[in-house]
């Protein structure tokens, strides 16, 4: 029997978790080659395939109808498929244009019009296809991937956590970031990542997404009374990278 067929594709996007993933460094990734073939990965071969996949890693997110019978195509001759990066699991940063009307102009100015432009609003593939499992953040931990990629590849259920940001805070002894005086979203943002920003004097900016069923008008009180913020700045401090899970 040969060795798992892994694939990373690529959508509306930074490739910035393709290019995480090669900062494994060669020594890790020359390791799992010894148990997976990469067989198509933009940021590092030439080579494409057509064949079936065991795990696809999906990065980007869903922006023009014509990408839907791609992601239907990778979907359908994959045994699993990963969303891998903020993006691909819930529209990412890209979703902050839901919110507006005129980001064509915006962005583009008179170019905003030509024909490759014209995209539609920035969602999970999720909304398109099936997904199995969902690697977050912005950028992917590519220590997580490389646990959840060994999780199946033993046959076991990859642990993707939803309890927020704040209990690995706590396990670490990081000072929070509202007894700093600064502002954090680690209450309902997805754990899994290990806190890194909250330890550095970085406030959490839910970059994994939120965990599921959050308190989000406690959110907005918290970031009104103990960080100053106005109802409006609130709001749209907790959508950067959950667009798509905010109205």
């Amino acid at each position: 029997m040969g060795k798992p067929k892994i694939a990373f594709f690529d959508f509306a996007g930074c490739e910035g978790c393709q290019i995480e993933f090669t900062n494994l460094g060669p020594e890790v990734i020359l390791g799992l080659l010894e148990h997976v073939d990469i067989v198509e990965f933009r940021e590092a071969m030439t080579e494409k395939t057509t064949e079936r996949i065991d795990i696809a890693l999906v990065e980007g997110s869903f922006t023009m109808e014509k990408d839907r019978e791609r992601l239907q195509s990778i979907r359908k001759r994959s045994r699993i498929v990963i969303a891998y990066g903020a993006c691909a699991c819930t529209g990412g940063i890209n979703a902050l244009r839901n919110h507006m009307d005129d980001y064509h102009e915006c962005v583009y100015g008179p170019d905003a019009r030509m024909p490759h432009l014209q995209s539609g609003p920035a969602l999970p593939i999720s909304s398109v296809i099936k997904v199995d499992y969902y690697a977050h953040g912005c950028p992917a931990s590519k220590d997580e991937l490389v646990r959840i990629l060994s999780s199946l590849l033993h046959n076991d259920t990859p642990f993707i956590p939803s309890y927020p940001v704040c209990v690995e805070c706590k396990r670490t002894e990081t000072v929070c970031r509202f007894d700093e005086g600064d502002y954090c979203m680690g209450m309902v943002a997805r754990a899994g990542c290990g806190a890194p920003c909250p330890a550095l004097g970085i406030p959490c900016e839910a970059c994994r997404g939120f965990v599921d069923e959050p308190n989000l008008r406690s959110l907005e009180t918290v970031l009104m009374e103990r960080a100053g913020f106005s109802q409006d700045r609130a709001i749209g401090k907790s959508r950067m990278f959950t667009a798509n899970l905010r109205s």
